[in-house]
């Protein structure tokens, strides 16, 4: 049912490559089609029930808002499955085919999914509805990384409240392809936007924890600035807000030397980053004298868990972050865990 003059391309968007320096560094089911690791989950489409609008989302978290809000009205197809990283991520010949058969396509937006945009245009100008989840928050709300080139950092589902707030396009947009169900996708978004706003009380609550002086958060790349902000926590890392540049010698010493000054003891590898460099920091720091390890559960920064883990849904995802960092780093998990009850 696509229409035409649909127009949902984010406008924050432009058409040049981005040109980067090299810079320093629950328990709701989700009904997600998933694959692993480096694979896409679009091959996989059966025929869908008649009638029944398919939507095709790029990453695990925009496809968690689309199940989430649509319930049963509408299928859901996830491009990109488990540890993949949407950074670097070409399209196969199976996601042309989805994103040209679709209803809809929901896209994370800010420049996250880049090597998809052809086809995001492709299909818009075909008449289809194609909408980037994050272009209804406001652009002072959104933030612009010195080494990013004046776009805005796309790693918002890290702000779990902020996320909450791309419901609301999920919802219209969904509306749009099948207005019979306008009000169950309305009374969805609100009840989820109820489970969100807990888990975002829970998670400002665990950080809280931390000790002060150990209440530094050190990754592979620079995904975590929206939780930093959200939760009080300040962040470092190896490489810069995109994967598509390495980091050089002089941004893991620089950071060797940080962990050796500061005592925090542990930096975070990434499920959809190579910890390469994040060995050589530990290597470094600890031949300055500090006492620093790699934590032994890597972080979900640009894609969810594999399906069957603790990790497979949005929620799940945040709580085993959360879980992960307050553990390292000496803080306390509260007595009923991460997820809120539903």
């Amino acid at each position: 049912m696509p229409r035409s003059g649909s127009a949902r391309l984010d406008p924050r968007i432009d058409r040049r490559p981005i040109r980067l320096a090299v810079v320093g560094t629950v328990a709701l089911a989700l009904t997600i089609v998933a694959s692993g690791c480096g694979a896409s989950d679009a091959g996989n489409v059966k025929s869908p029930e008649p009638g029944k609008p398919v939507v095709v989302a790029t990453t695990g978290m925009v496809a968690d808002l689309a199940t989430h809000v649509a319930g049963e009205h509408v299928e859901v197809v996830t491009l990109m499955g488990p540890g993949v990283d949407p950074h670097l991520y070409k399209p196969t010949i199976a996601d042309v085919r989805a994103i040209r058969d679709a209803d809809l396509v929901l896209y994370s937006g800010l420049k996250l999914e880049e090597g998809l945009f052809r086809q995001f245009e492709a299909r818009e100008k075909a008449g289809a509805a194609v909408a980037a989840v994050t272009r209804g928050i406001p652009q002072h709300e959104l933030l612009t990384p010195p080494d990013f080139e004046g776009h805005p950092d796309p790693h918002v589902w890290h702000d779990v409240a902020l996320w909450a707030r791309c419901l609301d396009v999920v919802t219209d947009e969904l509306a749009a392809i099948a207005p019979q169900h306008e009000e169950t996708f309305q009374r969805n978004a609100n009840g989820y936007r109820w489970l969100l706003q807990a888990e975002d009380e829970r998670v400002r609550a665990a950080i809280a924890t931390i000790p002060q002086k150990r209440r530094v958060l050190v990754t592979a790349h620079d995904a975590f600035g929206y939780f930093s902000r959200a939760y009080d926590i300040p962040v470092r890392s190896v490489q810069g807000v995109t994967t598509e540049s390495e980091a050089g010698v002089a941004d893991v010493n620089a950071l060797a030397k940080f962990l050796a000054d500061s005592g925090v003891p542990a930096i975070f590898a990434e499920t959809s980053v190579s910890d390469r460099a994040v060995k050589a920091v530990v290597e470094g720091a600890n031949r300055r004298g500090g006492n620093v390890r790699i934590s032994p559960t890597p972080l979900y920064s640009d894609a969810l868990g594999a399906r069957g883990s603790d990790a497979e849904s949005y929620v799940g995802t945040i709580a085993a972050n959360v879980a992960a960092i307050v553990t390292e780093l000496g803080g306390e998990l509260p007595e009923g865990g991460l997820l809120p009850a539903e």
